[in-house]
């Protein structure tokens, strides 16, 4: 719902789920991570309202992920391209690519990677693992970082993009939140 650009009411949520609005109020201010606006509407789960350093274009609607691997992952949740644009954590320099629902192309430039972590806890997945999942222009960009952080590692953005529809895959077989 986010994908349409505009936050997302319980109401909505509440249609959509076929749960009640008291549910719905009762779950979001539960749910690890989430962004809500003034008005208890949510603007952020993975894909947000709220700028960040990874644009993510889905049929010209601008918005942003948590973090490099959601610009992976995000489109085969919502079944849509998407067009990233991004910066390298090390040098600022752009890395620009796009993204369908099973492939991703147009990577410039073409040795970016990105930065995977294990984290002890995912209570908690944007602190524990979106904040150090990062593009690197290259693999030499990422070294110093990389030396920083023990037990990360980079994956060229194919490779990533390989671990992401894992994940999706999963998004699709596992229980949905109590929320949802």
């Amino acid at each position: 719902m986010l994908t349409a650009g505009q936050p997302v009411s319980a109401e909505q949520l509440a249609a959509a789920t076929g749960r009640s609005v008291a549910q719905i109020h009762a779950a979001l201010p539960n749910l690890p991570s989430i962004e809500l606006d003034a008005q208890a509407r949510v603007i952020g789960m993975g894909i947000t309202l709220t700028p960040t350093a990874h644009r993510f274009e889905v049929q010209g609607t601008r918005l942003y992920t948590w973090c490099a691997l959601d610009t992976l992952i995000f489109p085969a949740l919502i079944g849509r391209t998407a067009h990233v644009t991004s910066s390298c954590h090390a040098t600022g320099e752009p890395v620009r690519l796009t993204v369908s629902p099973d492939h991703v192309f147009d990577i410039t430039p073409a040795d970016a990677v990105v930065s995977i972590v294990t984290p002890d806890d995912v209570s908690a997945v944007r602190t524990s693992f979106c904040n150090e999942v990062h593009f690197f222009a290259s693999p030499e960009a990422a070294a110093p970082w990389l030396a920083e952080h023990p037990g990360a590692t980079v994956l060229p953005i194919t490779d990533a993009f390989a671990l992401g529809q894992g994940m999706a895959a999963n998004q699709f077989t596992s229980q949905p939140p109590a929320c949802c």
